[in-house]
């Protein structure tokens, strides 16, 4: 019965022509060293924390105008689809 007991086998692969630091197999997203809201921030107060000091510092840099443009209309026909009274915004 030893196909019911299988133990994996493991293997220290080491690459032959690497010469590089670090791990080469390591999947590390590139902007993540200029970025403060990636990292080891464990709490959820600390996330949005950071997360809005860094919309801060970024606030020279502008809104993009389309993307903003894009939200609206999307939320303008997700309210008429569910038949949203929008006339209580008017009185």
């Amino acid at each position: 019965m030893g196909f019911l007991r299988r133990t994996h086998k493991k293997f220290d692969y080491k690459p032959r022509f690497y010469q590089g630091e670090g791990n080469p197999y390591e999947i590390k997203h590139k902007f993540d060293e200029f970025r403060s809201t990636t990292g080891k921030n464990k709490g959820l107060k600390t996330k949005f924390v950071t997360a809005w000091d860094e919309l801060k510092e970024s606030r020279g840099k502008g809104v993009n105008k389309t993307i903003v443009a894009v939200i609206l209309i999307l939320t303008l026909i997700f309210l008429y689809i569910i038949d949203f009274d929008l006339s209580i915004f008017l009185d």
